[in-house]
């Protein structure tokens, strides 16, 4: 833990359009992996349009490695059915959080992401400065699925022994 940069905070807030994998519905959850790390959302039952607003935080040492996000639907007899992924990348909010701004106006916008090919961006993804803090607010377009979104927020936890900020 010596290289820790800090603790990356995603507010997992809600499933848009997601795939129908049981009757007519389906029991989503969500798996988030970074490195070694894994995480887990509650399951959502019978909802295509689930709202988790739950909050998992991750340990960044590599601002360089990728958030991967998997979306399933929970099944009591047989094994769980994928329901879409999607990755992303902290790069740019970690520079803009290392810049170490403060007392800007809230709501200011610091720096947007635009949506390519290489990542799942459904939409520009904008960093902003929101009560205190710098944010990143993003709609993931799932893979691998026929139509699912995820939204969710970054936010930033400084380590007091961190390098830098």
């Amino acid at each position: 833990m010596d290289n820790l940069l800090g603790l990356l905070r995603i507010h997992i807030q809600r499933g848009v359009n997601l795939a129908v994998r049981d009757m007519r519905s389906s029991d989503p959850y969500i798996i988030l992996k970074m490195g070694k790390q894994k995480l887990k959302t509650r399951v959502v039952k019978r909802n295509l349009n689930p709202e988790w607003d739950e909050k998992l935080t991750l340990t960044v040492s590599d601002p360089n490695i990728p958030v991967k996000l998997f979306v399933y639907d929970r099944d009591t007899f047989t094994f769980d059915d994928k329901m879409g992924d999607a990755e992303f990348e902290i790069g740019t909010y970690v520079k803009v959080v290392q810049m170490g701004l403060e007392g800007l106006p809230d709501g200011t916008i610091i720096a947007k992401v635009q949506p390519t090919r290489q990542n799942c961006l459904a939409e520009e993804s904008c960093i902003i400065w929101s009560k205190g803090k710098v944010v990143q607010n993003m709609v993931l377009k799932l893979r691998n699925v026929e139509c699912g979104e995820v939204e969710l927020q970054l936010q930033w936890i400084a380590v007091p022994s961190s390098k830098g900020f």
